[in-house]
């Protein structure tokens, strides 16, 4: 039951990022004057599905699509598939610790911090990396309830959820200064 649960919050999340795109797509939003360049001869990217190392099952798609969604918002870069993009950014999904950081009074957990960590690099077409960062991480707290592990489950993941937010925004300024 809990499974399917989550399956159907993930197929709910992929049809709320996809409308995004759709809205996004006709907006005039532009980051022109903020400061932020594009790497020399790159006009367009593309995105790959970062490669999950963790336990947490589905999150690839999570993060993906968080850093897509940023790309497409900025229109900085134009996002294409891979085989026609002037640089492709790719890697992966490094770790994803759970840590206690508070108890109740009888030793159970109160509040637990979920750190994630990135590894992703930029590649031009030809391979060659014009950009990488291979410790990239954030962190969240969300709070246990000891008699729902449904709910909190659900803050766990919600937590996950906004460290990708987080992190998307992140990975898209720094590539974007960096030049």
């Amino acid at each position: 039951m809990e499974k399917q649960i989550m399956h159907v919050k993930e197929i709910r999340r992929a049809i709320v990022v996809l409308a995004v795109f759709v809205v996004l797509a006709g907006c005039g939003y532009d980051l022109q004057g903020m400061g932020l360049a594009t790497p020399a001869g790159v006009r367009t990217i593309a995105v790959t599905i970062l490669e999950n190392r963790t336990s947490e099952s589905g999150i690839e798609t999570v993060f993906t699509g968080d850093l897509t969604y940023e790309f497409t918002r900025s229109k900085v870069l134009r996002v294409v598939n891979k085989n026609t993009a002037d640089a492709v950014l790719s890697g992966s999904i490094a770790s994803l610790t759970v840590d206690t950081i508070s108890h109740t009074a009888s030793y159970a957990s109160d509040e637990r911090r979920v750190t994630v960590t990135l590894n992703l690099a930029l590649r031009r077409a030809d391979g060659k990396v014009i950009w990488s960062d291979t410790a990239l991480s954030d962190r969240e707290v969300f709070r246990v309830d000891s008699s729902d592990k449904l709910e909190t489950q659900s803050k766990r993941r919600a937590a996950i959820e906004t460290i990708s937010e987080r992190l998307a925004e992140k990975i898209h300024t720094r590539i974007l200064q960096d030049f």
